[in-house]
Parts: C-alpha cells; structure tokens; sequence
C-alpha cells in the first residue's frame, strides 16, 4: 500500500499566540497514525509559476485510511482552528504511488480513453 499525504499551502498568515500553540500540540496528533512532516517551511524555490505562501508536507505510511483518520481525528480538530483562525490555506490528501509507478502507463492509459486528440 502507498503512502499517502497531506499537503498544505499555507498563506496569509498573522503572527499569533494560537498558532504557536497549534505547532506545540500538532505532532501529538500525528503520532497515533504515524504521520511526520517531510516538508515544513516557508524557504522555497519556485521554478514556475507563483507560489505566495508556505508549504507543509505530512507522510502517513498507512495510507489514505490513516490520513483520513488523523484529519478527523478529535485531537486534531480540536486544535485545528488555532491554526484557520489565523492563517488561510488550502489542505489536500493524496495517495502516493507506490514502488514501479511508471508515468508510461499512464500515458497510455489516457491516450487509449480519450479519442479527442491524444491518439497520434
């Protein structure tokens, strides 16, 4: 089973006593699904685009049932608006792929569904 992810891109943020709190309590709440940040911070390098904001990376090797969980978990809601009180974001979860993903496959799996003009 892949792991899965929580990603999180954080902007507008305000200094507040609330969010410390929150980064002091958080990984208490990760714990029980063994969940670990993997990225963050706001030291970024943006190739292309725009990216006004922070970015937060949290690994659940459990899978999506363990991110799922920890989310709504009671200990994590119970926290979670010292965090959206003070700093507006957008949070997704995601299944990683696993060992041998190859983007191939993948190609042809859209180029084989869709007649419109991906077929050469």
């Amino acid at each position: 089973m892949p792991a899965a992810y929580a990603l999180a891109h954080l902007h507008g943020r305000s200094p507040h006593p609330d969010v410390i709190e929150y980064l002091e309590r958080i990984q208490a709440t990760l714990d029980p699904f063994h969940g670990r940040f993997l990225i963050h911070g706001d030291t970024l390098e943006v190739v292309e685009g725009e990216w006004p904001g922070s970015v937060v990376l949290i690994e659940f090797p459990g899978g999506m049932a363990d991110a799922r969980e920890w989310y709504a978990s009671p200990a994590y809601q119970d926290i979670l608006a010292l965090r959206t009180d003070h700093i507006e974001g957008d949070v997704i979860l995601a299944d990683g792929v696993g060992p041998g993903y190859d983007p191939l496959e993948r190609a042809e799996k859209l180029r084989s569904a869709d007649p419109s003009g991906y077929a050469r």
